[in-house]
This record gives structure tokens, C-alpha cells and sequence, in this order.
């Protein structure tokens, strides 16, 4: 399994996007089920609706219910996004970002498909884990 954030899913709906082509490869070479959180699904549709318009939307919630794994956080975990985006409030962390590092921790598996290099280069799952990027690394 491999985490996917909102900038891959906008990446790759948008061919204008100066990561597009490197989230198709990506995508067309993945033989893993990409894991999102709620948080991040919230955020790609309201960036996919307000930058791409409905049908981009659309298409994504599509793809969404037949091909992705959708990560549910407890409740207990709450304190941890808080204490993460605390810890983190200098970059600022947002809560699909939290919520990444939350799964990835709760999961096993730190390794991600992102745009924002900045913050998960910066994150720590498990407190002291790097995340491997796979856009990026395919982008290299």
C-alpha cells in the first residue's frame, strides 16, 4: 500500500500540472492499492471542484470508490493530529497532512505519493520515520 496526498490527485487530473506527467507513470507502474484518509479526500474535492470544476470532481469520487483504500482514524487519534500539527506549526500543518502521518504510523508504512516536498520531507511518522516520496522519486 502506498499513501496518496492531495497534490498527486490533483497532479494527476490536471495535465497542466508540472507533476502530471510523472503521477501517470507512477500511476501506470503502481501495482499497490494507494491509501487516502477522509481529510484528504475532502481537500482534493474542494481543490479539484474550485480548480478543475465539476467533472474533474466527479471523475476523482469515481476513482475514489473503485480503486483507493480509505484509511478511517478512530476518534482516540484526535489528540495525536492536534499534537502533530502543534509540533509541526511551523510550516503549518494542515489536517489532511496530520492525518496522513497519523495512518502512516498506524499503518507501518511511510511511503507516499506527494507533491509537497517541504512538509513531508519535514514530517516524522512514528515521531523519527522519514516518508519516501515516490512522485518525487520518480521524478528524479
Amino acid at each position: 500500500m502506498v499513501l496518496a496526498d492531495t497534490g498527486y490527485w490533483l497532479a494527476l487530473a490536471n495535465r497542466s500540472d508540472r507533476w502530471h506527467e510523472v503521477a501517470v507513470a507512477v500511476t501506470r507502474r503502481l501495482d499497490e492499492s494507494l491509501v487516502v484518509t477522509w481529510p484528504v479526500l475532502t481537500e482534493t474535492c474542494h481543490l479539484m471542484l474550485s480548480r478543475l470544476g465539476t467533472l474533474a470532481e466527479l471523475r476523482f469520487v469515481e476513482q475514489i470508490s473503485t480503486h483507493v483504500d480509505i484509511y478511517e482514524m478512530a476518534k482516540e487519534r484526535i489528540d495525536d493530529v492536534r499534537a502533530l500539527m502543534e509540533r509541526y506549526s511551523n510550516l503549518p500543518m494542515d489536517l489532511a497532512d496530520a492525518s496522513l502521518v497519523v495512518a502512516a504510523t498506524d499503518l507501518g508504512e511511510g511511503r507516499i505519493l506527494t507533491t509537497d516536498q517541504r512538509d513531508f520531507n519535514a514530517y516524522r511518522w512514528k515521531d523519527t520515520e522519514p516518508f519516501t516520496n515516490l512522485l518525487v522519486l520518480s521524478g528524479s
